[in-house]
């Protein structure tokens, strides 16, 4: 089993409030080597009379033990059953195992499992389309840093669509912080002002030019106050350094004290 082969589909980037929350789950971590990709090739979970194999992000592998089915020619045929696709289920119907593909490596999705709360992790949902209905299976894949667990309860909704859980460290992201480009709320603001004042003079300049008849510079909207804004502008700035600096030499008093 090639790892290289798989990480792409393994893998889940998700932005939220200026972290970057990164999911692999078959890149190898300690006591994992292979991620949560099963070391057996396959994972099994059982409920009442059904029975499904699966694999995370690829093709199962039976080197043992392998589902022995009447009919398997949707997943490698009897004598590799279970070998081409990546979710198998069995049913016991009239005393033989029939089995029906319902995943494949190529349809593979991958989500998150609540996108209010990135931590919790990951969905890995596989389907295949057959000639009476769609099946699917999905395996939600629980963050747990202690260990791995499942999978376990089996649940059926619809048709032919499953779920199972799972929790494995694989499961779990890493989060990568970076800080937000931009003015934020700020640059909002300012951008909406200047796309305000860019529709007051195009609105100010058509109703001048075609209702007025005005032509020329003037033809802008209050240019005698747009064009005073310069100096009182400098003005303000000259009063303020005035302030602050105190009154001028040439400004103080000329009177030369008297002595008696």
């Amino acid at each position: 089993m090639s790892l290289n082969s798989v990480s792409s589909v393994c893998e889940l980037s998700v932005t939220d409030n200026y972290k970057v929350y990164n999911y692999s789950l078959a890149t190898p971590i300690p006591n994992f080597p292979h991620g949560a990709l099963s070391e057996d090739g396959f994972y099994k979970v059982a409920a009442n009379e059904t029975v499904i194999w699966f694999q995370l992000c690829d093709g199962m592998i039976f080197n043992h033990h392998p589902p022995k089915c009447a009919d398997c020619m949707d997943c490698g045929g009897p004598s590799r059953c279970g070998m081409d696709c990546s979710a198998l289920m069995e049913n016991n119907i009239g005393g033989y195992h029939v089995c029906t593909a319902i995943g494949h490596a190529s349809s593979i999705d991958i989500k998150i499992i609540d996108a209010n709360n990135p931590h919790l992790g990951v969905i890995v949902k596989m389907s295949n389309t057959g000639p009476k209905f769609n099946c699917s299976l999905s395996v939600s894949v629980f963050c747990d840093s202690n260990g791995a667990q499942g999978p376990h309860s089996l649940e059926k909704s619809g048709t032919c669509e499953y779920a199972t859980v799972m929790r494995h460290p694989s499961g779990c992201a890493k989060i990568v912080h970076y800080h937000g480009k931009g003015w934020g709320w700020f640059g909002t603001v300012i951008t909406i002002v200047f796309c305000l004042f860019g529709a007051y003079l195009l609105a100010g300049t058509v109703y001048r030019y075609f209702i007025l008849g005005v032509r020329g510079i003037d033809i802008f909207p209050n240019l005698d106050f747009w064009s005073s804004i310069p100096q009182r502008i400098q003005s303000s700035v000259a009063s303020l350094v005035q302030k602050f600096r105190g009154p001028s030499e040439g400004h103080r008093s000329s009177y030369s004290p008297v002595n008696f």
